[in-house]
């Protein structure tokens, strides 16, 4: 039975992994692309209104976007936190947690908030730079 509750745990955080990089990759993708067409449209917001208000909608469309992936961010760091503490008291069960360091779970911790940072990083970028260059 422990082997198949090891397997589901390891297999849970494999799938919280693939989750946290669609978001990851989501975010900064949409980001560049807003940035790169606001860009391209601030010449022409500057007397088209209707170029001003798609600047704003794509504006929105990124702070929405990097709010959920956020959130689905930290969602996914609280989760990997709980599998990996399960996983680890089912090592200290078995008497095998010293193969595992502690320390690993303030590296993920770390790794989470960096991945956020850019995200944020990129949208602020993507909203504020083609308001700049117009």
């Amino acid at each position: 039975m422990i082997e198949h509750v090891h397997k589901h745990i390891t297999s849970e955080l494999q799938q919280n992994t693939r989750t946290d990089i669609i978001f990851i990759l989501t975010a900064i993708l949409l980001n560049l692309i807003t940035l790169a067409v606001n860009s391209g449209m601030s010449e022409t917001s500057r007397t088209d209104n209707a170029s001003l208000i798609v600047m704003f909608v794509f504006v929105s469309l990124i702070v929405l976007v990097n709010v959920v992936v956020v959130i689905g961010l930290m969602k996914g760091k609280q989760t990997r936190e709980k599998l990996l503490k399960g996983l680890i008291q089912m090592y200290r069960d078995q008497d095998v947690d010293k193969y595992y360091d502690m320390s690993l779970l303030d590296n993920y911790n770390l790794r989470y908030n960096l991945f956020v940072m850019v995200v944020i990083f990129t949208g602020v970028i993507g909203a504020v730079v083609p308001f700049i260059l117009r």
